[in-house]
């Protein structure tokens, strides 16, 4: 067991660094999970996702809403990068599916601005394998030429 003083420093010290940058669940069970009692790490969880700081699908739709504003990627390369942040699969399947329709269109614009900017020192078919490659469907690299 431990004592409220000892609660209150943890959770201090879990806010401080989620408050910094949001963060996910596992993200901060990886920072804290040596330097904390696993017991006391685990009711600072709970506790921040009960009020609502930690929230996995919330870090989703803010996080990849973020990416759409500032960089070109396909929904495969969406869902590795949710992946490397330890969320849960269920969770980012979920999310690309109840949003596909929106994130279909938001990969052929990538598609096309990668195209874009690559027209003047690729061929095509280098283009077409480059976007292969980060995972844009048939369609959206059709729709990009």
């Amino acid at each position: 067991m431990h004592t409220s003083e000892e609660f209150d420093e943890a959770k201090t010290k879990v806010l401080k660094y989620i408050l910094y940058k949001k963060r996910t669940e596992t993200e901060v069970r990886n920072k804290f999970s040596r330097t904390m009692n696993d017991n006391l790490l685990e009711d600072v969880i709970e506790y921040l996702k009960e009020a609502n700081y930690i929230n996995d699908k919330e870090y989703i739709e803010k996080a990849v809403s973020n990416w759409k504003m500032l960089k070109n990627l396909s929904i495969k390369e969406i869902k590795y990068k949710l992946l490397s942040k330890g969320l849960n699969k269920n969770l980012i399947e979920d999310y690309i599916y109840e949003n596909q329709e929106e994130l279909k269109e938001y990969e052929k614009k990538s598609a096309q601005n990668i195209t874009y900017k690559k027209e003047t020192s690729l061929e095509p078919e280098e283009i077409k394998q480059y976007l292969l490659k980060k995972g844009y469907t048939e369609e959206s690299i059709k729709e990009s030429e």
